[in-house]
């Protein structure tokens, strides 16, 4: 082992391992995706159903995420997968997108949605840059915790995972309690306006914007070597957390309409309309009446701090990973003596975060991050075909008690086609955002290049 590296301890249990699952995925997405999905579908049926499949989408890759992790409990996650099953070129260009926009994209959209919720409940005019430079502030503060020791940032994680899941059932449980509706809107079934322009199309981008509330649920197996048991943990954390996270996501989308009209949904907070109030704070406001906003927005930035916190403790573990095997640069490979996590990894995609935080928007950063993402989702899940044909002509070469993704093949196809559908759809309807995650991709070709010949 060289100089200033270290491995990482296998010291989180399952209930950190779950509490990540569920307080990464759960962010700002299901306070505001509704109202752009509303706009894109016209019905509030369609709406539901763009949620549902979405779920189950994200559930299949996390059920195959779960076989791949139980066989490579390693730091990186896909990176990880990626090189045992097609070797470094792929690994580090998955690699080189997380570092650059996947990882520190995540980080900044939470952290400015977390500003602009705070913006709600008090002024931030005073503080130069405003909602920008408290978007920075939370990044630094949250990435210092995580360089502390990974006990802190799971222990964080588990009060903030916790949280939030008490006030989204609040919210719920408060709207149909309490909340008062105009006497003329419908149940959600016969939520419609108008539906004219729907396509496949549209359908895909509400999807996209779905399964950015979805997203994270591949976040666990970046930290598979610091978790206990991985072979049993981590595929019960992925299966919990994602029905856990499923059916928060559907009684949430549920109570919206069961108190707003499709009207004053699709009017809701957006990139059409940025300065109206966010869908989940008109639905608070029918039984909170004047306390609704700052109520919800204390919501909102507990739940965007929850998940922005998961995303730095579980991102930086993948140059980390990059870094040890000889492919980025070699500081990012050490560990803290004390604090046994890879502290100038976490300090260099905070660096980066906060530079993406004071550049974009909310939506962009958002769009970068998913379509990108989807790339590598699927290619991801495509090496389980890869191992099982491995371990059929390889007797032993892996643990066969392994973890085992039910459904094979079709779950793994299922969400191989899904990838596919929604990167193309991405290129052809959104193709500004979409060509901006793809060049960051292969912006990385020269320096894998140039990082093969150093390490040779």
């Amino acid at each position: 082992m060289k100089k200033g590296k270290k491995e990482l301890q296998r010291s989180m249990g399952p209930w950190q391992a779950s509490s990540l699952v569920v307080g990464t995925i759960i962010g700002t997405g299901i306070f505001l995706k509704t109202a752009t999905m509303a706009q894109l579908l016209g019905s509030g049926l369609l709406v539901a159903f763009a949620w549902i499949i979405s779920g189950v989408l994200s559930f299949a890759g996390a059920l195959t995420y779960a076989e791949l992790s139980s066989q490579f409990p390693q730091s990186g996650g896909e990176y990880a997968f990626l090189k045992a099953g097609y070797g470094s070129l792929s690994s580090f260009l998955y690699g080189w997108m997380r570092f650059w926009i996947g990882a520190p994209g995540s980080i900044a959209a939470y952290a400015a949605g977390a500003a602009t919720f705070l913006g709600g409940i008090i002024s931030l005019e005073s503080i130069p840059g405003s909602g920008k430079t408290v978007a920075v502030l939370l990044i630094l503060f949250f990435s210092a915790v995580n360089c502390l020791h990974v006990h802190w940032g799971a222990r964080v994680q588990i009060f903030l995972t916790g949280l939030k899941i008490f006030l989204i059932l609040s919210l719920v449980i408060g709207v149909f309690g309490f909340g008062v509706s105009h006497p003329e809107i419908p149940p959600l079934i016969k939520a419609t306006g108008d539906v004219s322009k729907f396509s496949f199309g549209t359908l895909g981008l509400a999807m996209i914007a779905a399964l950015w509330a979805y997203d994270g649920w591949n976040n666990l197996p970046m930290v598979g070597e610091e978790v206990r048991n991985p072979i049993k943990n981590i595929p019960i954390a992925l299966g919990i957390g994602m029905l856990v996270v499923m059916a928060l996501y559907l009684f949430a989308n549920a109570s919206y309409f069961n108190v707003l009209s499709i009207e004053q949904i699709q009017n809701a907070n957006s990139s059409r309309f940025p300065e109206a109030l966010p869908v989940a704070t008109l639905a608070a406001k029918t039984f909170l009446n004047q306390y609704g906003v700052p109520g919800i927005s204390i919501a909102f930035i507990i739940s965007a701090l929850g998940a922005m916190n998961g995303s730095i403790l579980t991102g930086a573990r993948v140059p980390f990973a990059m870094a040890r095997d000889g492919l980025f640069w070699n500081k990012l490979a050490q560990v803290g003596s004390h604090a046994q996590v890879p502290v100038i990894s976490i300090v260099v995609q905070a660096l980066i975060a906060s530079g993406l935080a004071l550049m974009g928007t909310f939506d962009q950063l958002t769009d970068y991050v998913v379509v990108s993402g989807w790339i590598f989702y699927g290619l991801t899940a495509s090496t389980v075909f890869i191992f099982r044909k491995r371990q059929r002509k390889v007797e032993n070469q892996f643990d066969q008690n392994h973890f085992r993704v039910p459904g094979y093949p079709i779950v793994p196809i299922l969400f191989i086609g899904a990838a596919i559908f929604l990167v193309i759809n991405s290129l052809t309807q959104n193709p500004r955002n979409a060509f901006v995650g793809v060049f960051i991709i292969m912006a990385g070709l020269p320096f894998y290049w140039l990082m093969s010949k150093n390490k040779s």
